[in-house]
Protein backbone atom coordinates (compact mmCIF):
# COMPACT_ATOMS: atom_id res chain seq x y z
CA UNK A 1 0.00 0.00 0.00
CA UNK A 2 2.87 2.36 1.07
CA UNK A 3 4.43 2.19 -2.46
CA UNK A 4 1.17 3.22 -4.27
CA UNK A 5 0.80 6.39 -2.35
CA UNK A 6 4.26 7.04 -2.76
CA UNK A 7 3.95 6.81 -6.55
CA UNK A 8 0.91 8.69 -6.44
CA UNK A 9 2.35 11.43 -4.09
CA UNK A 10 6.19 11.28 -6.68
CA UNK A 11 3.94 11.56 -9.76
CA UNK A 12 1.31 14.60 -8.58
CA UNK A 13 4.71 16.79 -7.94
CA UNK A 14 6.04 15.96 -11.23
CA UNK A 15 2.40 17.00 -12.74
CA UNK A 16 1.86 13.97 -14.35
CA UNK A 17 -1.84 13.76 -14.38
CA UNK A 18 -2.42 11.14 -16.33
CA UNK A 19 -0.24 8.43 -14.06
CA UNK A 20 -1.73 10.31 -10.65
CA UNK A 21 -5.37 9.27 -12.09
CA UNK A 22 -4.50 6.16 -13.34
CA UNK A 23 -3.05 5.16 -9.87
CA UNK A 24 -5.83 6.73 -7.57
CA UNK A 25 -8.08 4.65 -9.88
CA UNK A 26 -5.95 1.11 -9.12
CA UNK A 27 -5.38 2.45 -5.44
CA UNK A 28 -8.72 2.29 -5.17
CA UNK A 29 -9.52 -1.20 -6.98
CA UNK A 30 -6.94 -2.33 -4.63
CA UNK A 31 -9.19 -1.85 -1.35
CA UNK A 32 -7.18 1.40 -0.41
CA UNK A 33 -9.06 3.21 1.34
CA UNK A 34 -10.17 6.69 0.09
CA UNK A 35 -9.47 8.50 3.12
CA UNK A 36 -5.55 7.29 3.30
CA UNK A 37 -5.48 8.19 -0.71
CA UNK A 38 -6.27 11.57 0.25
CA UNK A 39 -4.02 12.07 3.09
CA UNK A 40 -1.15 10.34 2.65
CA UNK A 41 -0.71 10.79 -1.43
CA UNK A 42 -2.79 13.44 -2.55
CA UNK A 43 -3.09 15.89 0.46
CA UNK A 44 1.11 14.75 0.91
CA UNK A 45 2.19 15.52 -2.75
CA UNK A 46 0.78 19.03 -2.32
CA UNK A 47 2.72 19.65 0.87
CA UNK A 48 5.60 19.08 -0.83
CA UNK A 49 4.93 21.10 -4.03
CA UNK A 50 3.77 24.26 -1.32
CA UNK A 51 6.73 24.01 0.76
CA UNK A 52 8.96 23.51 -2.80
CA UNK A 53 6.77 26.85 -3.54
CA UNK A 54 7.97 29.04 -0.84
CA UNK A 55 10.80 27.99 -1.30
CA UNK A 56 11.11 29.07 -4.34
CA UNK A 57 12.21 25.69 -5.41
CA UNK A 58 9.35 25.36 -7.50
CA UNK A 59 7.69 28.18 -9.79
CA UNK A 60 4.42 29.31 -10.85
CA UNK A 61 4.16 27.18 -13.59
CA UNK A 62 4.97 23.83 -12.20
CA UNK A 63 3.06 24.71 -9.09
CA UNK A 64 -0.16 24.73 -11.77
CA UNK A 65 1.33 21.56 -13.80
CA UNK A 66 0.96 19.74 -10.15
CA UNK A 67 -2.09 21.24 -8.98
CA UNK A 68 -4.00 20.02 -12.70
CA UNK A 69 -2.45 16.66 -11.43
CA UNK A 70 -4.30 17.03 -7.87
CA UNK A 71 -7.34 17.79 -9.70
CA UNK A 72 -6.92 14.37 -12.07
CA UNK A 73 -6.55 12.50 -8.59
CA UNK A 74 -9.60 14.45 -7.13
CA UNK A 75 -11.81 13.67 -10.34
CA UNK A 76 -11.24 9.89 -9.56
CA UNK A 77 -11.52 10.41 -5.84
CA UNK A 78 -13.82 13.11 -4.27
CA UNK A 79 -16.79 10.57 -5.75
CA UNK A 80 -16.00 7.91 -3.61
CA UNK A 81 -15.14 9.96 -0.51
CA UNK A 82 -18.60 11.93 -0.67
CA UNK A 83 -20.35 8.21 -1.38
CA UNK A 84 -18.35 6.95 1.94
CA UNK A 85 -18.60 10.32 4.43
CA UNK A 86 -15.15 10.61 4.80
CA UNK A 87 -14.53 13.31 6.90
CA UNK A 88 -13.41 16.29 5.02
CA UNK A 89 -11.45 18.96 7.23
CA UNK A 90 -13.76 21.53 6.70
CA UNK A 91 -15.29 23.95 3.76
CA UNK A 92 -14.16 26.89 1.86
CA UNK A 93 -15.73 29.61 0.03
CA UNK A 94 -13.55 31.33 -2.42
CA UNK A 95 -14.09 34.38 -4.69
CA UNK A 96 -11.84 37.20 -6.19
CA UNK A 97 -13.77 40.89 -4.95
CA UNK A 98 -16.01 42.63 -7.20
CA UNK A 99 -14.61 44.94 -9.74
CA UNK A 100 -11.56 41.86 -9.97
CA UNK A 101 -11.20 39.81 -12.95
CA UNK A 102 -7.97 38.03 -11.91
CA UNK A 103 -8.22 34.61 -10.66
CA UNK A 104 -4.63 32.93 -11.19
CA UNK A 105 -3.82 33.68 -7.25
CA UNK A 106 -7.62 32.10 -6.55
CA UNK A 107 -7.17 29.15 -8.07
CA UNK A 108 -3.80 28.34 -6.71
CA UNK A 109 -5.39 29.18 -2.83
CA UNK A 110 -8.39 26.51 -4.13
CA UNK A 111 -5.92 24.02 -5.37
CA UNK A 112 -4.05 23.72 -2.22
CA UNK A 113 -7.34 23.81 -0.20
CA UNK A 114 -8.41 21.01 -1.62
CA UNK A 115 -4.87 19.63 -1.07
CA UNK A 116 -5.37 20.17 2.43
CA UNK A 117 -8.85 18.01 1.95
CA UNK A 118 -11.05 21.09 2.46
CA UNK A 119 -14.20 21.17 0.20
CA UNK A 120 -13.67 24.37 -1.83
CA UNK A 121 -16.73 26.29 -3.22
CA UNK A 122 -15.40 28.53 -5.80
CA UNK A 123 -17.75 31.91 -6.45
CA UNK A 124 -15.17 32.92 -9.38
CA UNK A 125 -14.29 36.15 -10.17
CA UNK A 126 -16.13 39.52 -9.70
CA UNK A 127 -18.01 38.23 -6.82
CA UNK A 128 -20.36 40.89 -5.71
CA UNK A 129 -21.28 41.14 -1.30
CA UNK A 130 -24.09 39.73 -1.64
CA UNK A 131 -23.09 36.55 -3.51
CA UNK A 132 -20.58 35.71 -0.82
CA UNK A 133 -23.26 36.17 2.21
CA UNK A 134 -25.74 34.00 -0.07
CA UNK A 135 -23.03 31.26 -0.33
CA UNK A 136 -21.82 31.53 3.72
CA UNK A 137 -25.69 31.36 4.16
CA UNK A 138 -25.87 28.14 2.10
CA UNK A 139 -22.54 26.14 2.64
CA UNK A 140 -21.40 27.49 6.32
CA UNK A 141 -18.08 27.13 5.64
CA UNK A 142 -15.15 26.96 8.21
CA UNK A 143 -13.51 29.72 6.19
CA UNK A 144 -13.95 32.18 3.72
CA UNK A 145 -11.40 33.40 1.26
CA UNK A 146 -11.18 36.85 -0.60
CA UNK A 147 -8.91 37.33 -3.08
CA UNK A 148 -7.98 40.76 -5.09
CA UNK A 149 -4.87 41.57 -7.14
CA UNK A 150 -6.00 45.53 -8.08
CA UNK A 151 -5.42 47.85 -5.91
CA UNK A 152 -8.68 49.75 -6.93
CA UNK A 153 -10.49 46.92 -5.72
CA UNK A 154 -9.70 46.77 -2.20
CA UNK A 155 -12.17 49.20 -0.92
CA UNK A 156 -14.68 46.20 -2.41
CA UNK A 157 -12.86 43.95 0.12
CA UNK A 158 -13.47 46.12 2.70
CA UNK A 159 -17.23 45.81 1.78
CA UNK A 160 -17.07 42.64 1.65
CA UNK A 161 -16.25 41.82 5.11
CA UNK A 162 -18.62 44.60 6.32
CA UNK A 163 -21.41 42.75 4.67
CA UNK A 164 -20.53 39.38 5.88
CA UNK A 165 -20.25 41.20 9.76
CA UNK A 166 -23.62 43.15 8.96
CA UNK A 167 -25.22 39.81 8.07
CA UNK A 168 -24.12 38.48 10.96
CA UNK A 169 -22.32 35.46 9.80
CA UNK A 170 -18.72 36.37 11.02
CA UNK A 171 -18.92 34.85 14.15
CA UNK A 172 -19.52 31.48 12.54
CA UNK A 173 -16.68 31.63 9.93
CA UNK A 174 -13.12 32.71 9.52
CA UNK A 175 -12.51 35.55 6.75
CA UNK A 176 -9.02 35.39 5.05
CA UNK A 177 -7.90 38.32 2.89
CA UNK A 178 -4.87 37.79 -0.04
CA UNK A 179 -3.69 39.18 -3.31
CA UNK A 180 -0.65 41.02 -4.26
CA UNK A 181 -1.81 45.08 -2.66
CA UNK A 182 -3.18 42.96 0.48
CA UNK A 183 -0.88 43.05 3.14
CA UNK A 184 -1.62 42.54 7.03
CA UNK A 185 -1.87 45.72 8.09
CA UNK A 186 -5.14 46.47 5.75
CA UNK A 187 -6.03 42.75 7.02
CA UNK A 188 -6.20 43.97 10.18
CA UNK A 189 -7.92 47.36 9.08
CA UNK A 190 -10.78 45.70 7.57
CA UNK A 191 -11.22 43.42 10.44
CA UNK A 192 -10.19 39.79 8.66
CA UNK A 193 -8.88 37.19 11.10
CA UNK A 194 -5.84 35.85 8.78
CA UNK A 195 -4.00 36.97 5.67
CA UNK A 196 -1.14 34.68 3.58
CA UNK A 197 1.09 36.11 1.19
CA UNK A 198 0.84 32.92 -0.89
CA UNK A 199 -1.35 30.00 -1.08
CA UNK A 200 0.81 27.65 0.94
CA UNK A 201 0.86 29.73 3.82
CA UNK A 202 -2.72 30.22 3.61
CA UNK A 203 -3.91 27.00 4.28
CA UNK A 204 -1.34 26.83 7.22
CA UNK A 205 -2.60 30.05 8.42
CA UNK A 206 -5.85 28.62 7.85
CA UNK A 207 -5.43 25.35 9.40
CA UNK A 208 -3.78 27.38 12.37
CA UNK A 209 -6.83 29.54 13.16
CA UNK A 210 -9.34 26.63 13.34
CA UNK A 211 -7.38 24.76 15.80
CA UNK A 212 -7.54 28.05 17.89
CA UNK A 213 -11.12 28.10 17.54
CA UNK A 214 -11.44 24.74 18.74
CA UNK A 215 -10.00 25.38 21.78
CA UNK A 216 -11.45 28.89 22.71
CA UNK A 217 -15.03 27.08 21.85
CA UNK A 218 -13.29 23.76 24.20
CA UNK A 219 -12.43 26.34 27.13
Amino acid sequence: MEEVLKKISENLIKGNAPAVEELVASALKEGIAPKAIMDNALVTGMAVVGNKFKNNELFLPEVMIAARAMKAGLKILEPVLRKSNAELKGTLVLGTVRGDLHDVGKNMVSMMFRGAGFEVIDLGIDVPDEVFVEKIREHCPEVVGLSALLSTTLPAMKSTVEAINAAGLHEQTIIMVGGAPVTKEFANEIGADGWAPDAASAVEQAAALLKERTLEADR
